[in-house]
């Protein structure tokens, strides 16, 4: 099945109908899509405004769900593998060590769950419209936007002064950069703005390893900001994979992102070149003595796995090769941090 096609199978699907223009986003021109959408909101405040009582357990599952579980492992991983690899190089006594440990993992769980809320509540417009986040809290009426607001201001503070009390005052204040430029920056402007959005908001999810290297050093050296540069890389390729196949949800949305508004080539071109990008940045870790060896082979080869998968997609224009490329995406940063992670306790 190509990407069309799949598109097609996809609810309330619809034949592109609008022009992005610099400076306005996505315009839905279309009357019949215009109107699609106009009912599909007017449907979901309808049923805001009947919100009935759901059960403790439904509604603590909502919350649970606003925190993005799955990505705030990502971010937790790629934070933890940052501080191992600090603290082989920067040895601590095992009380500081455990200390910092625990209030880092415990900072950036809840920093990372507070952004995804705020980000939640901000685009509580854009989820009811889309068919893939139109069952988060706010948009099924489980939760109000008044309570998730507090719920992602409260849980974010609490992360900050985990970090000040217990980490350092850099690692705190870059706790509260990623926060701020994922939830300022990229979701209340970028995100419906540009088709950069992606590639410039990337740099909050690369902000973790910053916050895993500082609260062990109160400083930043060169590995730190190469893995910096190795997520900023590798969030458009993965990011993209994505949007190839959920791109209608975005056009019907109003949100200009790459492959919603430009060829589906000219958006394979890219995920290629960030492929490549994100390969060469994580073979430049061997290079600075930051890892040994043993990393150096299991990132050639993941390396090898994520542009091959790449390459792929720009001659199999498919939903399937498009998941598959961004699954193995996934794939690649964990199996990139955890070899990391395995390089400094084997050394």
């Amino acid at each position: 099945m190509d990407l069309a096609s799949a598109q097609a199978r996809r609810p309330y699907s619809h034949r592109r109908a609008g022009v992005y223009r610099k400076g306005e986003g996505y315009k839905v021109e279309h009357e019949e899509e215009r109107l699609s959408v106009t009912e599909v909101r007017a449907g979901a405040e309808a049923g805001v405004a009947a919100r009935q009582q759901y059960p403790l357990v439904t509604r603590l599952a909502a919350y649970i769900t606003l925190t993005k579980p799955r990505i705030m492992i990502l971010l937790l991983f790629t934070t933890l593998a940052a501080l191992l690899v600090a603290v082989r190089q920067h040895p601590l006594p095992a009380e500081t060590f455990v200390r910092v440990l625990f209030a880092t993992m415990a900072g950036g769980a809840l920093a990372s769950g507070g952004a995804a809320a705020l980000n939640c509540y901000i685009d509580r417009d854009i989820d009811q419209v889309m068919a893939r986040t139109r069952r988060r809290g706010i948009p099924a009426g489980i939760l109000s936007a008044a309570q998730v607001l507090r719920f992602g201001v409260g849980v974010s503070a609490l992360s900050i002064a985990i970090m000040l009390i217990w980490t350092n005052v850099l690692a705190a204040a870059l706790t509260l950069a990623g926060n701020l430029f994922y939830v300022v920056v990229y979701t209340r402007w970028l995100k419906r703005n540009t088709t950069q959005n992606i590639v410039i908001g990337g740099v909050a999810g690369a902000i973790p390893p910053l916050v895993g290297w500082s609260a062990v050093t109160g400083s930043l050296a060169l590995p730190a900001i190469l893995l910096f540069v190795t997520i900023t890389y590798w969030t458009p390729a993965h990011f993209w994979s994505l949007a190839l196949i959920v791109r209608r949800d975005y056009t019907r949305a109003n949100v200009p992102m790459l492959p919603s508004v430009t060829s589906d080539a000219h958006a394979r071109w890219q995920i290629l070149v960030y492929s490549l990008l994100v390969v060469i940045s994580s073979l430049l870790l061997y290079s600075a003595g930051a890892m040994g060896l043993g990393y150096l082979a299991v990132a050639i080869v993941l390396g090898a796995g994520f542009v091959g998968h790449a390459l792929l997609l720009l001659t199999k224009v498919t939903a399937r090769q498009a998941r598959r490329t961004f699954m193995y995406s996934n794939f690649y940063l964990a199996g990139l941090f955890g070899a990391m992670i395995l390089d400094r306790l084997v050394h």
